[in-house]
């Protein structure tokens, strides 16, 4: 069987130093080179990435433009793809042995899917550490099953791989997403095809202490936690309207927990910041336990919803204190009745 053309897809804005790199991890896979396509976009660089380039000669086909943001970039890159398959790469991370033909094979299996994606193991520079990641993996026709929509998570760029066809329904990317514009694709490919989850890392991440977004939670200040939703906010906007421009409404059950879904997680950023007055938050914890209450046992689903309701009482600042006398609670009933210890299972 002839393999198809893969496009791997570089987007890089000052990480020449990393980047050579980068690309050693293609150029040395084991998939045929001659069905492999290179491209690198450099949006804007003043390093000198342009000179690390050059020693590649005719391997890479590199193209400059003034710096745009990622949508601008990836729009670029995916205009001068040739691939039946399109596989991203972050610039500053690196292709593990096999990559290319892991993902091929997939596709091939798989003649319906639109993007394969898998698991990746985290680099961090500092320690030297190397850690497997352990994503929670979605496969098949999401579309069909809505509340897939509450598992299904977006996975770092370098984890991504579509099959041209019907990512180019998704093309342009909105120019406005200045990051995370791989996340407009991942997020919306479901509406379009099946995906499909490889169980196993493919990719190094590279923890290096600049990296464009990184969710660490005990790093976040409050600066850059605000500039994060501010970004999510540009994406989840996109979305929404690619939804609304080809005939998707709320009416669709998929289209309902997929806006549910980025509707709660938008608010539980925008609360840490902006506390919310008792009566949203307990909206809030109502719409959290409907759309994520089909994954719970009913005992969590009653005690999520009187937690809701003494939200109204304690508000938001102080609901942490609720959840630790329930736990408290739950605790001392099941020492009492011989049941051990508390499960402290976590509802939010």
């Amino acid at each position: 069987m002839r393999m198809p053309v893969v496009t791997v897809l570089i987007t890089t804005y000052n990480y020449g130093r990393f980047l050579e790199e980068a690309i050693e991890s293609v150029v040395s896979q084991d998939y045929p080179q001659d069905r492999v396509q290179i491209v690198v976009v450099d949006d804007g660089s003043t390093d000198d990435t342009a000179e690390r380039v050059k020693k590649y000669g005719s391997q890479i086909e590199y193209f400059y433009q003034a710096n745009g943001g990622q949508a601008s970039a990836l729009n670029l890159g995916m205009a001068k793809a040739r691939g039946e398959i399109v596989a991203l790469l972050d610039a500053d991370d690196l292709f593990l042995p096999g990559k290319l033909t892991r993902v091929a094979e997939a596709f091939a299996r798989h003649p319906s899917a639109g993007m394969v994606y898998h698991r990746l193991q985290e680099w961090h520079m500092e320690s030297g550490e190397r850690r497997e990641s352990n994503f929670p993996l979605v496969s098949g026709d999401i579309y069909k099953v809505p509340a897939q929509f509450h598992a299904y998570r977006p996975h770092p760029t370098s984890c991504v791989s579509f099959r041209r066809a019907p990512l180019e329904r998704l093309l342009p990317i909105p120019e406005g997403i200045r990051m995370l514009a791989d996340a407009y694709t991942v997020n919306l490919i479901p509406f379009i095809a099946p995906i499909l989850a490889i169980p196993e890392s493919l990719v190094t991440y590279r923890l290096h202490g600049k990296n464009s977004y990184f969710a660490d939670e005990n790093q976040c200040s409050p600066e850059a936690r605000g500039r994060r939703q501010q970004q999510w906010a540009i994406v989840i906007d996109g979305m929404t309207k690619w939804l609304s421009d080809n005939g998707y409404t709320r009416k669709q059950p998929s289209v309902r927990s997929f806006l549910d879904r980025w509707t709660l997680y938008r608010e539980a950023e925008e609360f840490v910041l902006r506390p919310p007055g008792r009566f949203h938050f307990f909206l809030h914890l109502l719409l959290y336990n409907r759309c994520y209450g089909p994954h719970l046992s009913r005992r969590l689903r009653v005690i999520n919803r009187v937690n809701a309701l003494g939200a109204l009482v304690v508000g938001y600042k102080h609901f942490h204190l609720l959840e630790k006398w329930r736990l408290a609670a739950v605790g001392a009933v099941k020492r009492a009745f011989g049941g051990g210890e508390a499960s402290g299972e976590r509802m939010l």
